[in-house]
C-alpha cells in the first residue's frame, strides 16, 4: 500500500522535498503557513516565494494551510520549517496519533527555546520514539535539486527499515540516497556546519583567500567531531558525505545562506542589516547561541564556534576576532 506524506513548511527545502516525493508518490499533502501561498500554488502550480521554476502536478500533491489535517491524513511527516519557527509552529498543537507517525526532520538548526536539536524536541514534546524520528541530511542544496543537478542525500534513523523506505521515496534520476543510524551525530553536524559556513563567509568578507579557507574548514570538521563525540560518544566516520561533505558544500557554495550571511558580516554589515537584506533564514545565527549554551555542559574545544558567537552576539570586531582565531588553527 502506498504511503502518504505530509510536508510541513513553505521554504526552499520544503519545495525541493515536495519535488522529490512527487517523483515517486501521488499522495502528498503540503502545508504552507499562508493561505495566499496555497492559493497561488493551486492556481499556478509553483511556490510563489521559493524555487519558482519547480512546477507541480496537482494530481499528486494537495496544498493546504490546515496543519492538523495535513498531519493526521499522512503516514510520514516531513518537517522543513526553519528552526527559529519550529516552536511557534507547534506550540500548543494538538493532533491525535502524532506519536504514532513517522517524523523526518529537514530542519537545519537548533530549536532555540529548548537549546535542542529537532529530534529531541519532537521526542520530548510529542512523545515520538527516537526510532520513529529520521533526519534528512546532505550534502545538498535545494537549489540544485530544483535544477535537477546530481545530488546526494543521507537519511538517518535508528530503524534502518524506515531510513531505507524514505531513501527510496526521495531517490530519483538526479538524487542518490544513502542511510545511516546516527540521528544525533547527523543532526548536530548539520547544525554546526551552518556555524562553520558563517565563519567561512566572515573570512571571505575580510579578504582571506583559499589557502586560509582550507585550514579553517579542516579545523572545522575536527571541531564538529569533538563536539558531536562529547554529546553522543559513538563511533562515526566524519569523513563521510553526511558530515564532511555537508560541511564543504555549505561552507563553499554560492547557494549557502550561512556563508552569504557571514560574508556580509565580514564586509561590515550589522547582524540586523544582513538579516534584513537576506530573504531566507541563516540557521547558523540561531544555532551558534544554542551550541555555546549547550557546551557549558560538555566543555568541548570549539574555538571557531565561540569566535562566531562573539562576533554575532557580543559585537566583537570580525577583524579582531579572526586575528585571534587564526593563531588557534593548524
Amino acid at each position: 500500500m502506498e504511503k502518504s506524506y505530509a510536508i510541513i513548511g513553505g521554504g526552499s527545502w520544503a519545495t525541493a522535498i515536495a519535488k522529490m516525493l512527487c517523483n515517486n508518490s501521488s499522495n502528498v499533502s503540503w502545508w504552507l503557513r499562508k493561505q495566499e501561498d496555497v492559493d497561488h500554488l493551486i492556481k499556478y502550480r509553483h511556490n510563489p516565494r521559493y524555487l519558482q521554476s519547480v512546477e507541480f502536478d496537482l494530481n499528486k500533491i494537495t496544498p493546504s494551510n490546515d496543519l492538523k489535517t495535513c498531519i493526521e491524513s499522512s503516514d510520514i511527516v516531513v518537517i522543513a520549517v526553519p528552526s527559529a519557527f519550529v516552536f511557534q509552529t507547534f506550540n500548543g498543537f494538538q493532533c491525535e496519533g502524532l506519536s504514532n507517525k513517522i517524523i523526518f526532520s529537514a530542519i537545519k538548526g537548533i530549536v532555540p527555546e529548548y537549546h535542542s536539536i529537532p529530534a529531541r524536541f519532537f521526542h520530548k514534546e510529542f512523545d515520538i520514539p527516537y526510532d520513529r524520528i529520521g533526519i534528512i541530511s546532505g550534502p545538498c542544496h535545494a537549489e540544485e535539486i530544483a535544477l535537477e543537478r546530481l545530488s546526494y542525500l543521507t537519511l538517518a534513523c535508528q530503524d534502518q527499515s524506515i531510513a531505507a523506505e524514505m531513501a527510496k521515496a526521495l531517490a530519483c534520476r538526479y538524487v542518490k540516497t544513502s542511510t545511516s543510524e546516527d540521528i544525533f551525530g547527523t543532526e548536530i553536524s548539520a547544525v554546526m556546519k551552518n556555524i562553520m559556513a558563517i565563519a567561512s563567509g566572515i573570512c571571505h568578507g575580510l579578504g582571506y583567500g583559499d589557502n586560509f579557507q582550507a585550514v579553517l574548514i579542516s579545523n572545522a570538521i575536527r571541531e564538529i567531531e569533538r563536539f558531536v563525540d562529547e554529546v553522543n560518544p559513538v563511533h562515526r566516520d566524519v569523513k563521510s558525505s553526511a558530515y564532511l561533505g555537508d560541511l564543504l558544500v555549505t561552507a563553499y557554495s554560492q547557494f549557502s545562506r550561512n556563508r552569504t550571511f557571514g560574508n556580509m558580516i565580514g564586509k561590515g554589515y550589522s547582524v540586523k542589516a544582513a538579516q534584513l537584506e537576506m530573504s531566507m533564514i541563516a540557521e547558523g545565527y540561531y544555532a551558534v547561541a544554542s551550541i555555546v549554551e549547550m557546551n557549558k555542559k560538555f566543555e568541548a574545544d570549539i574555538p571557531i564556534t565561540e569566535a562566531v558567537h562573539r562576533i554575532l552576539y557580543e559585537k566583537i570586531s570580525p577583524v579582531i576576532e579572526i586575528n585571534l582565531l587564526k593563531d588557534q588553527l593548524d
